[in-house]
């Protein structure tokens, strides 16, 4: 039986653990993940054992081709082995943070209704979830090569050694979980087709971001489509070395980049300004060996950017991206430095133009008044509108809200393009409030605060924070006669929702302000203006 992974027309792979086969098949002994908590080492080729291993454990206990199978590990070794298996068992894998609470598990399984949940030891809150939904529960996988032959001709998968089940790119790999502007998660749903279109597209910059000679240390969180996607996948298009470390404070990250013999770092603004906080003979020791460095999840402060270049003569290559793109859009240059308040250009094979509110294109070209030729490019301002292979098909569960019948998906994003066609962000019309790279939509937090007895309203806006970036800030009117406190709010918060978005800053009002259509002025509350 031929077990060779079948692949597209120009030779790329049709599905997305089949990566794993062609770089095993490449490189054999080459490391392919090193994760630096648990000391776990695997080669390419022990990688592959170790996904087809857990796609046949999770096709015994149900996860046949379109099941979800929830993923709730640490992002190391055990959840890349857990969600590539689930890939190549044909199932749909749902990667979900282990910081989230019994609300937010219970809204998302409710919703996906997954048939296996792989959780770690102790994991009460995925237990008591997946009961409620009739899931199987599964500990971590064997991050390591199991005895004897994975899986043979005609097994519980129903693969050949080493290869995926069959099926269609169209096929969803990855269910991504985001939260919409009501505070209600929604499940984007990326393909095969669309994920690894735009590992190809990433691949296609020059200099391309990850070389088969890389080693790439990753310290974003996995679960984020930004981290397994752009990161682990990435590696695993090129053939490269991913190092994982889940502790990014400055002397850790700075131990592991001189230990590991890192080139390629990729992180979130947080992390690049814990490095800050090293000495500079310190911080240009541990950088020396890197070829390029980038940020994501967030907007990387310019002096953070400044500083950094100053310390380690690097540049940190920034880029703009959104999980319904699976994940990157674009993405300043490699090769020079970056220009300031953009995030480059779109990736080859991403097509961008700006909207208006109805979704109607805005005129580009030049007219022949002569008062338009002194216009400022940033007063031409519109909607992000995205087009290309990488668009996820819609959201689950019925594949609603994506592509237009021309292939055009309007994001929530506002910004203009510059002479040189460089995207620059002004706005978000979604409010989000991005805590150290992580998502933060203000109405699911003002939906817990409406539960806490003695809240008669409440806003939360994004406030600026030296570390972090932004953390989240709630505006509250207490009740009449109420006697509630910063801690009490706090600690109800704390209950409901995952540590970062629960309010670091709680303040309360007679009354919350309010523009002439009644609606709340978040920048009033922010500190703006209105």
């Amino acid at each position: 039986m031929d077990s060779t992974p079948p692949t597209l027309a120009d030779g790329r792979p049709e599905r997305i653990a089949d990566l794993v086969s062609a770089a095993a098949a490449r490189t054999p002994d080459q490391p392919a993940i090193i994760d630096v908590t648990s000391g776990n080492t695997l080669t390419w080729a022990a990688l592959d054992a170790a996904v087809d291993g857990e796609a046949a454990r999770l096709s015994a206990a149900g996860a046949t081709p379109g099941e979800r199978v929830v993923v709730r590990l640490p992002g190391g070794a055990g959840f890349c082995v857990a969600v590539l298996g689930a890939l190549r068992a044909g199932a749909v894998a749902v990667p979900y943070g282990p910081v989230a609470v019994r609300r937010e598990l219970d809204i998302v399984f409710g919703d996906c209704r997954p048939r296996v949940v792989v959780a770690a030891e102790g994991d009460d809150a995925a237990v008591e979830s997946a009961d409620a939904v009739g899931a199987t529960v599964l500990g971590p996988p064997a991050s390591e090569a199991p005895n004897g032959p994975p899986s043979e001709p005609g097994d519980s998968a129903g693969r050949a050694p080493g290869s995926a089940v069959l099926g269609d790119p169209e096929d969803v790999a990855l269910l991504i979980y985001t939260s919409g502007t009501t505070g209600t998660p929604r499940g984007v749903c990326l393909s095969h087709r669309a994920v690894l279109a735009n590992r190809a597209q990433a691949a296609g910059l020059r200099p391309a971001p990850v070389a088969p000679v890389d080693r790439v240390l990753l310290t974003m969180p996995l679960f984020h489509v930004l981290g397994f996607a752009a990161g682990v996948l990435q590696a695993c298009w090129a053939g490269a070395t991913v190092v994982l470390a889940e502790n990014t404070d400055g002397a850790t990250v700075a131990a592991v980049l001189r230990a590991e013999r890192i080139t390629a770092l990729g992180g979130v603004p947080s992390m690049y300004r814990a490095l800050l906080d090293l000495s500079g003979e310190e911080l240009r020791s541990a950088t020396a060996g890197l070829r390029v460095c980038t940020s994501g999840g967030a907007p990387l402060p310019a002096d953070w950017l400044a500083a950094f270049h100053e310390a380690t003569g690097h540049w940190i290559v920034e880029g703009y991206g959104l999980t319904e793109a699976g994940p990157v859009v674009a993405s300043n240059a490699f090769d020079r430095p970056p220009k300031p308040g953009s995030v480059g250009r779109v990736l080859p094979g991403v097509e961008l133009r700006l909207v208006d509110v109805d979704g109607l294109p805005l005129e580009a070209a030049p007219t022949d008044d002569e008062d338009d030729w002194d216009d400022d490019p940033a007063d031409d301002t519109g909607h992000v509108a995205l087009r290309g292979p990488n668009l996820f098909s819609g959201y689950w569960p019925d594949r609603s809200g994506g592509p237009d019948i021309d292939g055009w998906f309007r994001t929530a994003d506002v910004g203009f393009l510059d002479a040189d066609g460089d995207l620059h962000l002004v706005d978000r019309s979604s409010d989000v409030v991005i805590v150290s790279g992580f998502n933060v939509f203000p109405r699911e937090v003002e939906q817990v605060l409406a539960e806490l007895d003695g809240v008669a309203e409440a806003a939360v806006v994004g406030t600026p924070d030296e570390r972090l970036g932004e953390v989240v800030k709630a505006v509250v009117v207490r009740e009449p006669g109420a006697d509630l406190s910063e801690e009490a709010v706090r600690a109800h918060c704390a209950a409901r929702l995952a540590r970062f978005k629960v309010p670091a800053v709680i303040e309360f009002v007679d009354v919350l302000p309010r523009t002439p259509t009644g609606k709340v002025a978040r920048r009033l509350l922010a500190g703006g203006t209105a």
